[in-house]
């Protein structure tokens, strides 16, 4: 019984999901949950730490132990006689031993101070990669609910033009009409009919190209929300934050302090700072330090003579040593090479740090003109899709009165389709552009 409850309850979850409406947070939310850059990020950053934590390791000295058993036969030499002897004997050595970098160039320091800045790195690297994220599903989503509201337009003018087609058949039974005029507008609907078909395929395109960006199964139903009463105040909200003229300059100051990419190029510059530093290090001498404890045991077995047990010999023949080891590089191509390369590449990563903060101040600067722009011209469209709605219907009854040709009917209501889709071109450009001057305000792009 427990499980048909539990079983019932996911029915109805799953149910209740595959009917909500889709919103723009939402997909957004989605999107970075589910995307799989999120979670290749969530790996590096863990690989970050790890590698930060090896760094740190580095500090201490490394310590290893080795055991070795060799059997020797045939003609070797004695150490006392200095002859020549045919003898089979079994020696085992027993090896403890430590090393400790006491200095090589500071690579070692600038190694584990470079493996910090990469963990601490980590969490712009993820804010980078949810941006980038919510600012490509927000331009599929805008593009997908462009497509299906002019869905809604394409089918309004198809019942339109039925029903003026349906309204000049009869005419034309009364006489009123003359068969050109049924042609004329029968062709108006087949291209009403092809022009909706057409709308549909985009919008099933569009709206593939969303699932693809969210991660989200293809297969699985998808209806997005698209209520006009949001939209007409976000376009209020738009209109007042435009209206207060932002500042690019300061902008694009406050920004630099929050912009992922430009702190993904800052972290560049400073990660092959400390290439360079680590590749010049490697060509300055080197000093470590090395202690250990050997030992072993040993039998003639060509000799059945008496020789100490393994626990007496094991102890008696233990040494100790302690060495200091200073290595002075004279002359390696390969160090040279790699140092002149780390070069190259930290005053590359600094040119493209320079582009990126022009870049970035183009890309506030374009946000702020396209969004004053679009909202001055949504405006304009708004009053010419008032006048061309007027301008329809009037030439409509024109038509019905005789006063009209079939062919300018047909071009107002082309006039009026045409002035309806820029005008729903202009709201979503419009959205997508007032969202991006409030994320380099400092708004979430995900709320």
């Amino acid at each position: 019984m427990k499980r048909i409850i539990i079983l019932i309850g996911w029915i109805l979850l799953a149910s209740g999901v595959s009917a909500q409406s889709w919103s723009l947070d939402d997909c957004m939310k989605y999107a970075v949950w589910h995307a799989t850059d999120v979670k290749r990020e969530t790996i590096n950053a863990r690989q970050r730490k790890q590698d930060y934590h090896h760094a740190v390791a580095a500090f201490l000295p490394t310590v290893a132990c080795g055991v070795q058993g060799q059997y020797a036969w045939g003609r070797n030499i004695d150490p006392e006689t200095n002859t020549y002897n045919n003898v089979t004997t079994f020696n085992n050595y027993y090896q403890l031993y430590a090393e400790l970098n006491v200095f090589d160039g500071f690579a070692t320091i600038n190694a584990f101070k470079q493996a910090r800045l990469s963990r601490d790195y980590s969490a712009t690297a993820m804010q980078k990669t949810q941006d980038n994220i919510a600012i490509d599903v927000m331009q599929k989503y805008v593009d997908a609910a462009y497509a299906e509201a002019s869905i809604r337009i394409a089918s309004e003018k198809l019942n339109e033009s039925k029903r003026m087609l349906a309204k000049t058949k009869r005419q034309y039974e009364l006489g009123e009409k003359g068969r050109p005029d049924v042609v004329q507008m029968e062709s108006q609907v087949a291209e009403d009919e092809y022009n909706l078909t057409h709308q549909e395929n985009v919008a099933k395109q569009s709206l593939l190209a969303l699932k693809s960006a969210m991660n989200y199964p293809v297969h699985d139903e998808m209806k997005l929300d698209i209520s006009y009463n949001d939209n007409e105040k976000e376009q209020e909200s738009s209109r007042l934050t435009i209206g207060d003229k932002p500042n690019t300059e300061s902008i694009y100051i406050n920004f630099q302090n929050l912009s992922p990419d430009l702190k993904s190029a800052e972290y560049e510059v400073e990660r092959a700072w400390y290439d360079y530093k680590i590749a010049k290090g490697r060509l300055l001498p080197s000093l470590s330090l090395s202690g250990g404890i050997t030992t072993n045991y040993y039998k003639n077995l060509s000799l059945k003579g008496q020789y100490d047990g393994f626990a007496s010999q094991f102890r008696n023949n233990r040494g100790e040593y302690l060495a200091l080891t200073l290595s002075i590089p004279i002359y390696n191509s390969d160090r040279w090479h790699s140092m002149k390369k780390a070069r190259n590449n930290w005053q590359l990563a600094q040119v493209n740090l320079e582009e990126t903060r022009r870049k970035l101040h183009d890309q506030i600067a374009q946000a702020i003109m396209d969004a004053e722009g679009y909202a001055k011209e949504l405006q304009q469209m708004q009053k010419k899709v008032a006048s061309d709605s007027l301008a329809y219907h009037m030439s409509s009854r024109k038509f019905e009165e005789g006063m009209l040709s079939t062919f300018d009917l047909h071009t107002s209501a082309q006039t009026l389709l045409e002035s309806r889709i820029k005008e729903l071109q202009m709201q979503m450009l419009l959205v997508i552009k007032q969202r991006l001057v409030g994320y380099y305000q400092g708004e979430r792009l995900i709320k």
